[in-house]
C-alpha cells in the first residue's frame, strides 16, 4: 500500500487507460471544468481517435474512475481516480530546488523559536499550496528534561524555568525555606542539567533521594510540570489559508467550504482528526484523506495532506493542507514533506542542543 492510503483494490487498468486518465485528472485539476473527448483531441494531440477515447473514457467511468456530471458534459475524476492519480505521482512529485532554497532560507533567517516556526510553517504551506494549512506544536511523546534555569527574584522566592524536549518552556516561582544566592543557584542548576538531561519524569523520580534538600525541592517541581506535559492531549493548533479554499470554484456558491473551515475553527475536532491519523503514520511519512475517507463528514468534499515530523521517541507534531479533491497534488505534496523534513531537523537540533 502507497502512502495515499488506498482502501480499496480498483481493477488494472491497460497502460492506454492509466496514461489518459492521469490527462484527464491533471486537466481538470488545471481547470475546474469537466474533461471532454474534444478537448482531449485538441490539446494534447494524443494519437487516438475521437471515437476511441470515447471508449476508453466510457470505460474509466464504468470501473468507477470517472463520472459524468450531466448528460452532455464531459468527465469528472472520482474519489477512486484522485486515489489512483495519488498513487502515480506521490513518490515523484517534488519541490523545485529553487523553492526550496527560498524555504529553507526563511526557517534559517527565523529565530530559534518554536511558536515562530509554527507560525512560519503554517505560512508557507498555505502560499506554497494555495490551500488552508495546519500544523500542530511537537508534542513529547515522553516528556523528557532538556534543561533548568535557577533566577533569585527576591527575599526566599527563585523562578524556575524549566526547557523540556519538545520545546515546551514552563516558568514557576519556588518560595525556599531561606534565601539562596545567585552563584548556589547557578551551580544546582548547572548540577542538574549534567545530571537529568534526557530522563523522563520517573526517572527522575527514582534518583531524586539521593539529592539534599534544596535540589528536592527544585525537582519536586521538574516532575509535576513533566506530569501536565505529558497528560496534554495536543499541541497548540496554527492554522493559515482559510480564505484560499474559499475562492476555489467549488465552493463559491456551497457550503461545503464552510463546513470544513468549521473543522479548522473547531480546534478539538481538529485535534481529533489529527490524532487518528498520526497514529497511522511514521515521522517522515505521507497521509493523502480524500473525500474524509468515510469517516470525516465534514471533508467529503475535500482532500487533506498529512505528515508528521520531529523526532520520535522524543517529540513530535503534525503538519498538513486541505484544499478541494481537485487540489493541486503535484505542488502540495512534495511541499508538505519538505517542510515536514525542515522541522524535524530543527526540533532534532534543538534536542541536541
Amino acid at each position: 500500500m502507497s502512502e495515499s492510503q488506498v482502501m480499496v483494490t480498483m481493477p488494472d487498468l491497460s497502460e492506454r487507460q492509466k496514461n489518459l486518465l492521469l490527462i484527464i485528472i491533471r486537466d481538470y485539476i488545471d481547470s475546474a471544468q469537466p474533461v471532454g473527448s474534444m478537448r482531449l483531441v485538441e490539446h494534447y494531440h494524443l494519437d487516438l481517435s475521437s471515437a476511441t477515447i470515447r471508449n476508453e473514457m466510457s470505460a474509466l467511468t464504468d470501473l468507477g474512475y470517472l463520472r459524468q456530471p450531466h448528460t452532455s458534459a464531459g468527465r469528472v475524476p472520482t474519489e477512486e481516480g484522485y486515489r489512483f492519480f495519488v498513487d502515480q505521482m506521490i513518490n515523484q512529485a517534488e519541490l523545485p530546488k529553487a523553492v526550496q532554497h527560498t524555504i529553507s532560507h526563511q526557517f534559517h533567517q527565523a529565530r530559534a523559536d518554536v511558536d515562530q516556526w509554527m507560525h512560519l510553517a503554517a505560512s508557507v504551506l498555505a502560499h506554497q499550496s494555495q490551500g488552508a494549512s495546519v500544523v500542530t506544536a511537537p508534542r513529547a511523546d515522553r516528556a523528557r528534561f532538556q534543561h533548568v534555569e535557577l533566577i533569585s527574584t527576591q527575599g526566599r522566592q527563585v523562578l524556575m524555568v524549566l526547557v523540556l524536549s519538545g520545546g515546551e518552556v514552563s516558568q514557576q516561582l519556588l518560595t525556599l525555606a531561606e534565601p539562596v544566592p545567585q552563584g548556589k543557584l547557578s551551580q544546582t542548576a548547572e548540577r542538574l542539567n549534567g545530571l537529568l538531561t534526557g530522563r523522563v519524569a520517573d526517572e527522575i523520580d527514582s534518583a531524586s533521594a539521593r539529592f539534599d534538600a534544596l535540589d528536592q525541592d527544585i525537582l519536586f517541581l521538574i516532575i509535576q510540570a513533566m506530569h501536565r506535559t505529558a497528560e496534554s492531549i495536543s499541541g497548540e493548533v496554527y492554522t493559515d489559508g482559510l480564505t484560499n479554499v474559499l475562492s476555489e470554484p467549488e465552493f463559491a456558491e456551497s457550503d461545503e467550504a464552510r463546513r470544513a473551515l468549521r473543522l479548522f475553527e473547531e480546534h478539538s475536532s481538529l485535534q481529533d482528526l489529527l490524532a487518528r491519523t498520526a497514529t497511522n503514520s511514521t515521522v517522515g511519512g505521507l497521509q493523502v484523506l480524500i473525500g474524509g475517507e468515510g469517516e470525516w463528514e465534514e471533508l467529503r468534499q475535500c482532500s487533506m495532506v498529512l505528515a508528521r515530523y520531529g523526532v520520535p521517541g522524543f517529540a513530535t507534531g503534525t503538519l498538513g493542507v486541505l484544499g478541494p479533491m481537485r487540489m493541486s497534488y503535484a505542488r502540495t505534496i512534495p511541499t508538505v514533506r519538505y517542510v515536514a523534513g525542515l522541522l524535524s531537523g530543527l526540533v532534532n537540533d534543538r534536542i541536541a542542543g
